[in-house]
């Protein structure tokens, strides 16, 4: 069986595409001879900034003969369907079979497609795949129609057998298949002749390429540590940088420069950013954390060892470096004048059409910071401050430089300006956590802010209806409700009654636009409206503003839900169980989403033990029996039992037992241990179990049948307050 070798050489391929890239030449070719009947034991595909290759093992020689059995038209059939039928398979009426049919005789065509060799395939599937290849951008180039990334060079496709290589025939836009292909540009330029994929990399790598691009990826970091440990120094670890920089060199060499003395007093942000974001430059910092090298990967060896190399870009970076101390020195001076100058600015920068300027998004933030700060611990007046001016580098020379600093670097110009370094760390913590594995805020100041940030986000485009959809989210909308998810749930967890809170954020965003965008709502009006609706007192709102808080709960309501999906997929990723989670959506703090977890993590792991299986069957015969009672009778069986009218020893025993647990499952749950709750609730299994044996519930006796409900009722009542356990499966 042959091994099959491809390579496409071209122009340089810019490094963020590579390795996408790779993979689409490898599952477009193996995919098309797939399809085209042919098989293979393993591919492999690799890029360089010059190339995509792609080996594949044991390929099969040709395509199998295959034979498909079509059913036409029956034989009394109107002439031109069976002509129709003709046309179709390519073959005349004699070639063509007979067979009963349940309605009659019909027409069957058997059609043989013999096997094709695996160069022909090979071919046409190597072709297609190029001139449909789905590079984010590609180009033209000469009076050809072929479209690639960069002006493509050279096509090697060869199959090797063990009796030797063949060439694969393959012409386009004038470029010809061949066995030749390219080394190094600079250090081993001229052709090169190969017949296996082995032949093929043992070549590129005596000709200055190596192919894989793990293997660059390797040898840069090991070479760069090295030189760094040599001089007591580490290199600061950026693992999309590296990947980066292994696509934009074919040999990697290594070299480790100075940063002039001039830039070291610049934050190590801003040394970082500047050198990634511009020179792709990795940092280098001495033992107290100062940056204080970098180094820089060559794409070639050089007689003086890099030292000319090194020299220009050294040069190059000073220049990058003075820019960057000309914005921090101008920030300086704004920041330690209070950074009001910023603030004011922000009020000329739109956040959104529909949600007025930055300055508005500031202050609407710093009102929700300072309310939600006593449930996370935090001073209310220090949230304030800190998410007053959170977002205030946002006006920063620097940032409007660097976007990726806000938050990092508006922490040192909050320093600057004065403030105690727990506000300054909140500005910079507050956009956390940024992924799904990224860190969360620590502080409570921090958290209160990022927390307001994320909310006021999520209320405010809730309100003007510019919900994610799909994969369609241009606001990250996503990405800041598993922020609130991952702070409220914590460790440690906060409380928080997240419903309330949208609605009121989404109430102000409705009333302001009733009030034609001139006022805002004031925090007395939105309580006194919200406590009429409570209180069923329709009288004392006009109908405007009952119409705009009834869609506020409504929109508070599908905000809510969109949370809850995000954190099912949380929960789920970190291994509860689904039916767990649907049975904690239930009940009246379901926005309490610290208390879901916690009730849901709790019953997951109940559900392990034998004492979970105990509180399941207790709590499911007893809730099937009050729901057909209820279900009957129209009455809800919640008003308590009288021991009194117990007439078995059974009953009687029941009673007791409840009236022995209710203390420990009441104080478990007003500490939110639920664990320690439901343990209490599963001990009841046994005399549960005496009483439905012993017992006749619906008794003829009515007032007995409803003291017996009501003692059902109170198990019942006490595990929905964890959990409708109804929902978790046999």
């Amino acid at each position: 069986m042959p091994d099959l070798l491809i390579e496409l050489l071209s122009e340089e391929i810019p490094a963020r595409m590579q390795a996408r890239a790779a993979d689409d030449l490898k599952r477009l070719v193996t995919n098309g001879l797939v399809e085209a009947g042919l098989t293979y034991a393993g591919a492999v595909a690799h890029a360089t900034p010059r190339r995509l290759a792609l080996a594949l093992e044991g390929l099969t020689e040709a395509s199998p003969t295959t034979t498909e059995e079509r059913r036409g038209p029956r034989t009394d059939a109107p002439e031109k369907a069976i002509e129709g039928f003709l046309r179709s398979t390519g073959l005349a009426r004699d070639d063509l079979a007979v067979k009963d049919d349940r309605k009659g005789q019909v027409y069957v065509a058997r059609i043989t497609r013999p096997g094709r060799p695996a160069a022909e395939i090979v071919d046409e599937v190597l072709e297609t795949t190029i001139r449909a290849f789905p590079w984010p951008k590609s180009m033209r180039w000469g009076d050809g129609t072929l479209r690639w990334v960069r002006p493509l060079r050279r096509i090697l496709c060869v199959m090797t057998r063990d009796d030797g290589a063949e060439v694969v025939p393959l012409e386009i836009d004038g470029l010809v298949a061949g066995n030749v292909t390219e080394g190094h540009r600079f250090m081993s330029p001229g052709e090169i002749k190969v017949a296996s994929f082995e032949d093929y990399a043992a070549k590129l790598k005596r000709a200055h390429v190596v192919l894989s691009a793990e293997e660059r990826a390797e040898a840069i970091w090991h070479d760069a540590t090295n030189r760094a440990f040599a001089a007591g120094l580490e290199v600061v670890e950026d693992k999309g940088l590296l990947a980066e920089v292994a696509g934009l060199v074919e040999w990697p060499v290594v070299l480790m420069g100075r940063i002039a003395g001039d830039y070291l007093d610049l934050p190590p942000e801003v040394l970082q950013t500047s050198m990634k974001e511009h020179q792709k430059f990795f940092s280098v910092r001495d033992r107290d954390g100062r940056i204080t090298r970098f180094v820089t990967v060559a794409n070639r060896e050089t007689a003086d060892d890099g030292a000319t190399i090194l020299d220009g870009n050294t040069r190059v970076l000073s220049a990058r470096l003075a820019d960057a101390k000309f914005f921090w020195e101008n920030d300086l001076r704004v920041a330690r004048a209070g950074m009001k100058g910023w603030l004011e600015a922000l009020g000329n920068v739109t956040f959104h059409a529909k949600l007025g300027s930055q300055r508005d998004r500031i202050e609407r933030i710093a009102a929700l910071a300072r309310e939600i700060a006593p449930a996370v611990g935090a001073d209310p007046d220090e949230a304030k401050v800190a998410a007053t001016f959170a977002k205030a580098d946002l006006a920063s020379e620097m940032v409007y430089e660097f976007p990726e600093l806000q938050g990092a670097i508006g922490s040192y110009y909050t320093d600057h300006a004065g403030y105690e370094a727990e506000i300054c760390a909140a500005v910079e913590e507050h956009y956390l956590p940024l992924g799904p594995s990224d860190s969360i805020p620590e502080s409570p100041l921090s958290k209160a802010v990022a927390l307001a940030d994320k909310l006021d986000t999520l209320a405010a485009f809730w309100a003007i209806d510019e919900k994610p959809t799909g994969s369609r989210d241009p606001y990250a909308l996503r990405r800041s409700a598993l922020g609130v998810i991952r702070i409220v749930i914590g460790p440690p967890g906060t409380s928080l009654r997240l419903r309330e809170l949208a609605v009121r954020k989404i109430a102000a965003f409705l009333y302001r636009d009733l009030r034609g965008g001139t006022s805002d709502l004031s925090v007395q009006d939105l309580d006194r409206l919200m406590a009429y609706r409570n209180e069923k007192r329709p009288d004392d709102i006009r109908e405007d503003e009952t119409q705009a808080l009834e869609l506020a709960y409504a929109k508070g309501d599908d905000l809510l839900a969109f949370l809850h999906d995000r954190l099912k997929v949380h929960l789920r990723d970190e291994g509860v169980r689904h039916d767990v989670i649907d049975a904690c959506l239930t009940g009246d703090r379901t926005d309490d989403l610290a208390d879901l977890v916690a009730r849901a993590r709790a019953l997951n792991a109940m559900l392990a033990t034998e004492d979970g299986a105990d509180l399941i069957q207790l709590y499911r015969r007893a809730a099937n029996i009050l729901a057909q009672a209820e279900a009957a009778d129209g009455v809800e069986y919640s008003f308590g039992a009288d021991r009194k009218l117990a007439e078995t020893d059974a009953e009687r025993a029941l009673f007791d037992a409840i009236a022995e647990a209710r203390p420990r499952i009441d104080a478990a749950m007003a500490s939110e241990d639920y664990p320690a709750a439901m343990t209490a609730l599963a001990a009841l299994r046994g005399p549960v179990d005496a009483f439905f044996e012993a017992v006749q519930v619906n008794a003829e006796n009515a007032i007995l049948r409803r003291n017996r409900l009501n003692l059902i009722s109170e198990i019942v009542r006490a595990g929905t307050r964890i959990a409708d356990l109804t929902r978790i499966a046999a």
